[in-house]
């Protein structure tokens, strides 16, 4: 866990789903630090807060949610976990919600504009947001392969295609990740998430060998709240989807529990490599 400077109470953490609210937990309890768990409903895993002190909040609760911080001492803040974003309808926002809503325009923002605007209304409140990589051991991907394989050279031209297209996608706010096989692009990643993508593409693979799914961060990304993220669910779903392996954007892609990760795309025959785009 890195230094973050003296400790400022209890770290809280937003929680949403996938394993990366679990890690965090995990690694703050490893440091030594206090945690508080503001678990979104829908969301976050039960298991992954059971453990530590947590309340469950909606997603349009928002004066609930930054009560329940202020009354447990909280002063830093990580988002951590993926979140699906719901119709305004859906979203039920309170006095609260409504008027941070009124003012940035909920329909007229992407994804991570709309989590950008988030984090700057929680430090117009007075908290402090950290990364969530800054919590973690070995946190980031790095360049080459890990585990036992690597691409080919098919796997590699389509990784060159992917990446291009990934950075496309997030350049409009649309999406992190696409699948291609053979130069053919076989999904793009849009509002599902990268993990009903994969599961969208078993139905869509071409014959023969290959399939990659290929990862990368928004140009002028939010870094505090939505960094491209892989781990051992990634594996298990391009797996059974038949692809060949995993490619992200290495120095900016988070890993999630990596040793299990690495262990899972071994037993599978699947890569997974840290690649740079060609604009970087």
């Amino acid at each position: 866990m890195a230094d973050s400077g003296p400790p400022l109470g209890p770290l809280g953490i937003i929680a949403g789903s996938g394993g990366l609210p679990g890690r965090v937990i995990a690694g703050c309890l490893a440091a030594g630090r206090e945690v508080f768990v503001l678990a979104l409903e829908s969301e976050a895993d039960p298991t992954a807060v059971a453990a530590v002190p947590h309340a469950w909040c909606r997603l349009g609760g928002a004066a609930t949610g930054l009560d329940l911080l202020r009354r447990r001492g909280v002063a830093e803040l990580v988002l951590a976990g993926g979140v699906r974003r719901p119709s305004l309808a859906g979203l039920r926002p309170d006095w609260r919600a409504a008027k941070f809503l009124a003012r940035v325009g909920y329909r007229a923002l992407g994804d991570d504009g709309l989590l950008s605007a988030i984090v700057k209304e929680l430090e117009r409140e007075g908290f402090r947001v950290i990364g969530a990589d800054r919590l973690l051991v070995e946190a980031e991907l790095p360049e080459g392969p890990l585990g036992r394989f690597a691409p080919d050279a098919e796997a590699l031209a389509d990784i060159a295609l992917g990446m291009r297209l990934a950075r496309a996608i997030g350049a409009l706010d649309i999406g992190q990740a696409v699948v291609v096989q053979q130069g053919l692009v076989l999904a793009v990643e849009a509002i599902e998430g990268t993990d009903a993508l994969l599961r969208r593409c078993a139905a869509l693979r071409r014959d023969g060998p290959g399939g990659v799914l290929v990862k990368a961060e928004k140009p002028g990304q939010e870094k505090r709240a939505d960094r491209p993220t892989i781990g051992p669910q990634t594996v298990i779903l391009a797996a059974e989807s038949g692809l060949s392996g995993i490619a992200a954007e290495a120095g900016t892609t988070l890993v999630v529990d990596r040793a299990e990760m690495i262990r899972l795309a071994d037993a599978a025959g699947l890569f997974v490599v840290g690649t740079r785009p060609a604009d970087a």
